[in-house]
C-alpha cells in the first residue's frame, strides 16, 4: 500500500497534473452538456461516455510513463498498423448513407473510428521523420519531402478512398502542414504545395464525392447556389445559428432549451454540441468551452515548447495542431460559417474514441513534460 501511495504522490509531482485537469474539465463539462441533452433518452450514451473518460484517464497515466522516443522509434511498425486498421473498414465499415462515408467499426454495439486512433500513430509517424531530417539537415531537400509527403499521402488517401471521410482527412491535411512548418520546411515548398492542391482538387471534389456531399461542403460559401431544405446542408448549420443566438448571454437554462430539448437540431449530442450550449448556457458557457480547449492546446504547445528536443517539441504542435483543427471546424459549422462536414468537438462532443484518443494524446505530451527530469542527458 505504501508503494501505491508513493506511486500516486510520483505521478503528481512529474505529471502533468495541469493538463490532466484541463482535460477532466472539459470532459465533465461534455458530458453535462451530453446529458442535457439526450434526457433520460441518453442514458446508454452517458454511460459510455463515462466509460470512455475512466479508460482515457488510465491511457493518460501510461503514456505519461512511456518514452515516446521508444514509440517512434518502430516506426514502420506504426506505419503498418495504422494502414492495417483503416483498411479494416473495407469489411466491417459503417457510416451514414446519406453522406456515402463509412468511418466507424462497430462490434457488440461500440463504436470505433478508426482515422481518430491513427491521428496519434500519424503525428508520432510524421515527428520522428521530420526531427530524423533535421538532424541531418536534410529537411529541405526535395527527396526528404518526397519521402515525408508520401507517409502523409497514405493516410489522407486510405481515409478519403476507404471511408469518404472528408472531415478527418481534413485534419490530417491541418497536422501535416502545421508540423512541416514549425519543423522548418521553407515557404517556397509549402508555396508549390498550394498549387498542386489547387490543381488537383477539382478533380477529387468532383469525382470522388456525392452531389450532396458537394453541397455540403459549398454550402456555406455558396448559400444562394444551394436548397437550405436538402437534409444536412444548410438546415443544419441554420437551426444551429438560431439555437445559439436564442440563449443570448446566460441562456435559457440547462436540459430548457427549447431547440435543443426539442430535438429541432440534427447529431445534436456529436457535431452540434456547441450550440446546445449557446442555447441552454448562453455566451458565458459558449466562452468557457473556447477558454477550456484554448487553455489545453496552449499547455500542449508549452511543454512542446519547453521540452529541448525536437521529437518532443513536433509531437506537442502536432496534438495542438489536432485539437485546433476539430475545434475550430465544428464551432465554425456550428455558426454555420464553415462547411458540416462532421467534425466533432474535443472532449464535448459525444464519443468514445474521440476521449479516449484525446486523453491518450495528452498523455503523451504529459510524458514529453516527464522525460526531461528522469532522462536529463537525452538527446534525440
Amino acid at each position: 500500500m505504501r508503494e501505491f501511495f508513493r506511486a500516486i504522490l510520483r505521478f503528481l509531482r512529474e505529471a502533468d497534473v495541469f493538463l490532466l485537469l484541463l482535460c477532466l474539465t472539459s470532459s465533465i463539462y461534455g458530458l453535462m452538456l451530453i446529458s442535457s441533452v439526450m434526457g433520460t433518452q441518453g442514458s446508454r450514451e452517458t454511460r459510455v461516455q463515462i466509460i470512455a473518460l475512466v479508460i482515457g484517464v488510465f491511457l493518460f497515466i501510461l503514456f505519461s510513463y512511456i518514452d515516446i522516443d521508444i514509440i517512434a522509434d518502430k516506426s514502420v511498425f506504426l506505419i503498418v498498423f495504422s494502414a492495417l486498421f483503416i483498411m479494416t473498414l473495407l469489411v466491417w465499415g459503417v457510416g451514414k448513407e446519406e453522406t456515402g462515408n463509412k468511418a466507424w467499426l462497430r462490434f457488440f454495439d461500440i463504436g470505433i473510428q478508426p482515422a481518430e486512433v491513427t491521428k496519434i500513430t500519424f503525428i508520432i509517424i510524421l515527428a520522428k521523420m521530420i526531427a530524423n531530417h533535421k538532424e541531418r539537415k536534410t529537411l529541405n531537400s526535395f527527396m526528404s519531402l518526397v519521402q515525408i509527403l508520401l507517409i502523409f499521402m497514405l493516410f489522407f488517401g486510405l481515409i478519403i478512398v476507404i471511408s469518404y471521410d472528408v472531415g478527418s482527412a481534413l485534419v490530417y491535411l491541418f497536422i501535416f502542414v502545421v508540423m512541416l512548418f514549425i519543423g522548418g520546411v521553407k515557404l517556397r515548398w509549402f508555396a508549390l504545395g498550394a498549387a498542386v492542391v489547387a490543381a488537383v482538387s477539382p478533380l477529387v471534389f468532383y469525382n470522388l464525392f456525392t452531389q450532396q456531399y458537394r453541397d455540403r461542403i459549398l454550402a456555406p460559401f455558396m448559400p444562394e447556389t444551394i436548397d437550405p431544405y436538402k437534409m444536412g446542408v444548410l438546415w443544419q448549420s441554420d437551426r444551429s445559428v438560431q439555437a445559439i443566438m436564442s440563449g443570448g448571454f446566460l441562456g435559457q437554462g440547462l436540459g430548457n432549451g427549447r431547440m435543443t430539448q426539442g430535438g429541432a437540431i440534427p447529431a445534436q449530442s456529436t457535431d452540434f454540441i456547441f450550440s446546445a450550449a449557446g442555447e441552454e448556457l448562453g455566451f458565458v458557457g459558449c466562452i468557457f468551452i473556447v477558454l477550456l480547449l484554448t487553455a489545453v492546446i496552449i499547455r500542449c504547445i508549452y511543454v512542446g515548447v519547453k521540452s529541448n528536443n525536437s521529437l518532443g517539441m513536433l509531437v506537442c504542435t502536432g496534438i495542438a495542431a489536432m485539437l485546433i483543427a476539430h475545434t475550430l471546424e465544428n464551432i465554425g459549422m456550428c455558426l454555420g460559417i464553415l462547411p458540416v462536414i462532421g467534425i466533432s468537438l474535443p472532449f464535448f462532443s459525444y464519443g468514445g474514441s474521440m476521449i479516449v484518443t484525446i486523453f491518450a494524446a495528452a498523455g503523451i505530451v504529459s510524458g514529453i513534460k516527464i522525460r526531461p527530469k528522469t532522462s536529463r542527458f537525452r538527446t534525440l
